[in-house]
Formats: C-alpha cells, structure tokens, sequence
C-alpha cells in the first residue's frame, strides 16, 4: 500500500486557514507534507484555480481536504491529477450540475443558524451574536471571536454556482459528519454522503468541527493517505 504524504487543506465560508493548526500539528507531526490553501471565498472558480495551483507545485499525489463550503471548492478541484483521495469535513458535497445552497435548503436552518442575505456588494455576513453558537459551540468564546474577527468576505456567487465535474464520482472519498452541527445540518451531510457512497465518520461536535475535534479528524485524513494512488 502506498502511503499518500501530501495533504492540501481547504478552508470555508467564515473561516480562514488558521483553523487547520491543530490538524497541521498532528499530520506534520506523523511526517505527513502539509499546504493551507488560502481560498479567496470570492467564487467557487477562484477558490478552485488557487487549489489547482497548490497541487501543481506539489506535483505529487495528495489528499485533497475542504472543510463546509470547501467541499465545493475540493469536489471541482479534485479532478487534478494530483488527487489521490478526497476528505469532507462537515462539508458540501455537490454532484454534477448542483450547487451547495441547493443542498443547503433540503432542510430548515435551526435557530442558531445566523447566515445574513448578501449585502449590496454581493457579500454574505454572519450574524455576530449567533456566530459561537451557530458555527463553533464547543470552542471556547476567545476563540470564537478570533475566528469571527479572522473570517474572510465570503460571495454569495460561490454557494449558487454550479459543480460542472463532481470528482467524488473518479476518486476514493471520505467524510466526517459533525453530529452537533448548526450550520450544515447533520441529515444533511448524511443525504450527500449517502448518495456518493462516501465513508462516513460520526464525529461529536460543531460545524467547525475540525478546530474542537482535530484528533478524530485527522484520523480520517490518514485513512484515506493509506489509499492506493
């Protein structure tokens, strides 16, 4: 079996790269080849050409990761022949001709969801006040409000575009489903996940599952490093 050493994460909406640093430690600590992708959030094209730009300076196999709305962004990128394997982190999982608010409307928001229409620039916000509830609940509200003031301007025109060449269909895939979420309900991960017949991993924990959970995140992430390339 051969072991893929490279992992290229993808951060969402409301976020930004920093949240990967406890999974960074734990992978680099295991001798793996990390890259942070920083995804612009202005399209879902953008958000593909700097991934596509990260694998081919690495010009090796990796394990393509996206984390919420990067699920969007790994399902088109992963089409890279660098791509050995994909991981979903409590994230949108689009087929062909499918775009991730069409997925996120097959169920009702819960109430501590706090996503604001888009403002005048095309610019959707977060609501400030649901902000630790709704996205990150069981991180501590110092780090809530880091990641809050961190966040990047996140485009409406990503979460209504199109997947033109869903990936998951050509590569092995894996997921983490965050049983507590209150962004992207956990019926609805299980929908998405069901449907491409990818592994599923029950995780207890938020949305940004991968900042309170590292460790069982991670592990996902090495299993599918063991897939063949």
């Amino acid at each position: 079996m051969n072991i893929i050493k490279n992992i290229v994460l993808v951060h969402g909406a409301f976020a930004d790269g920093s949240g990967w640093r406890g999974i960074y430690d734990i992978l680099k600590a295991k001798g793996y080849n990390i890259t942070v992708v920083h995804n612009p959030l202005t399209s879902l094209e953008d958000g593909v050409q700097v991934v596509n730009i990260a694998l081919d300076k690495i010009d090796e196999s990796a394990v393509l990761v996206g984390h919420s709305y990067g699920g969007a962004i790994i399902t088109e990128a992963g089409n890279h022949q660098n791509v050995a394997a994909l991981v979903y982190v409590a994230a949108f999982q689009p087929g062909d001709g499918e775009t991730a608010l069409q997925w996120l409307k097959t169920a009702p928001p819960t109430p501590e969801n706090g996503v604001l229409p888009a403002d005048e620039n095309g610019i959707i916000y977060y609501d400030k006040d649901k902000y630790h509830m709704g996205i990150c609940a069981d991180i501590s509200a110092e780090d809530a409000d880091f990641m809050f003031a961190s966040q990047g301007a996140f485009y409406a025109k990503g979460f209504v575009t199109p997947i033109k060449k869903a990936a998951w269909k050509s590569r092995p895939s894996y997921a983490v489903i965050a049983t507590e979420d209150k962004s992207i309900p956990p019926e609805i991960q299980e929908a998405m996940y069901k449907r491409s017949k990818t592994a599923a991993t029950y995780v207890k924990g938020s949305h940004a599952i991968y900042i309170s959970q590292p460790e069982a995140v991670a592990e996902v992430i090495v299993k599918a490093s063991l897939h063949s390339s």
